[in-house]
């Protein structure tokens, strides 16, 4: 095995020093700041003491990565930063060429924790995924602290409305593609229990009628097509099909059938139904918009959609369209008005979305 990491690198000079970016195969970067990696599980790092916080790694973030890192169109294109010390890098500036000491413990890892450790599961070679790096030499560690903590300060987290709305410019088929576009729809059309009430992008443009925002909506959906969505965008953009469940995957996912075989239609048409079932029923709670009513927004959204849920398997319609028919006979054996569907009664959050879900479930029988 060879002793040495040799990365192709541009020597950048900044007010911060002298530093360089370069190009490395994933597996090489891995073995080099594995250990400082490792032990991010059970204590702090040297940077973290420095400046007073604990950031372990999280198990939950490193397997969403190492999930996401074998699909096809993965990609880590911002840098991750080290630091290695001059006893184990040294800079060809003819050849451009930084030479590593390939040993386990020659790098801190500044930011990118979590990609290095999520790629611990990729199945493909190293040179197929190679990473950029921005590699400090002999940084003083309040300088290390400085860059730590800079980064950190000013990411800034996607809003989920945003990054689900950016599938409409998606070209090949997938679960998220299609909720969006289902949301989209409903949000536009004339008599749809929908109409306007959908904060596309997730922020309101002056309509006091939108209650409830895109990212909610679609994952509340979501929950009943797939089970793990990205596996199924991936299957598509590879040219393949995912799979259809069975047993009690099959009735969990009772939208799944409809989705698999592309009739979309269909499942916006028996969210239509449902929702309007319920505009029906509860008119006054389900379109006034005000600061006390909670049926149009997210804590009665998610319980009537988690009710949905029970609604099939009771009325055993997998991948089939429930009628408005259907609906309207569950839903006249609850005794709820508009009056109750308030703050006091069900409170914003888990607990009245639980409560409110319980009521529906008790009073229709089901």
């Amino acid at each position: 095995m060879d002793q040495q990491v040799i990365i192709k690198c541009l020597e950048v000079i900044q007010p911060i020093g002298k530093f360089y970016i370069g190009v490395i195969n994933y597996d090489d970067l891995e073995f080099i700041s594995y250990a400082d990696v490792r032990r991010l599980k059970d204590e702090k790092r040297e940077v973290e003491e420095y400046i007073g916080i604990q950031r372990p790694l999280s198990p939950r973030r490193e397997k969403e990565i190492g999930k996401y890192v074998n699909l096809i169109d993965a990609t880590f294109p911002t840098s991750i930063i080290l630091a290695i010390s001059s006893k184990n890098a040294t800079y060809d500036p003819e050849k451009d060429e930084l030479i590593i000491e390939r040993n386990q413990n020659v790098a801190k890892v500044l930011d990118g924790q979590h990609r290095i450790a999520g790629l611990n599961n990729c199945d493909l070679p190293g040179d197929k995924f190679q990473l950029n790096v921005t590699i400090f030499v002999d940084m003083e560690l309040e300088d290390q602290a400085i860059v730590f903590s800079t980064i950190n300060k000013t990411h800034t987290k996607v809003n989920k409305s945003l990054s689900y709305d950016l599938f409409e410019f998606a070209t090949s088929r997938s679960p998220q593609r299609t909720v969006h576009n289902i949301a989209r729809a409903l949000n536009q059309k004339d008599g749809s229990p929908f109409k306007d009430k959908i904060k596309i992008l997730g922020v309101a443009e002056d309509n006091e009628k939108e209650t409830i925002t895109q990212a909610t909506f679609v994952e509340a959906i979501l929950r009943y097509i797939t089970k793990d969505k990205m596996k199924d965008r991936d299957l598509y953009r590879r040219g393949g099909s995912p799979e259809e469940y069975t047993g009690n995957d099959y009735e969990k996912y009772f939208l799944r059938p409809l989705f698999l075989n592309e009739e979309d239609g269909k499942i916006a048409q028996t969210i239509w139904n449902y929702f309007k079932t319920i505009e029906n029923k509860w008119e006054e709670a389900w379109m006034k918009v005000e600061p006390n009513r909670i049926l149009n927004r997210s804590t009665g959204f998610i319980a009537l959609n988690r009710f949905l849920g029970d609604i099939y398997k009771n009325l055993n319609k997998t991948g089939q369209v429930i009628s408005l028919e259907e609906y309207k006979e569950i839903f006249e054996k609850i005794d709820l008005t508009s009056e109750d569907f308030t703050r006091d009664n069900y409170l914003p959050g888990s607990g009245g979305q639980s409560k409110l879900y319980n009521d529906l479930k008790e009073k229709s029988g089901i």
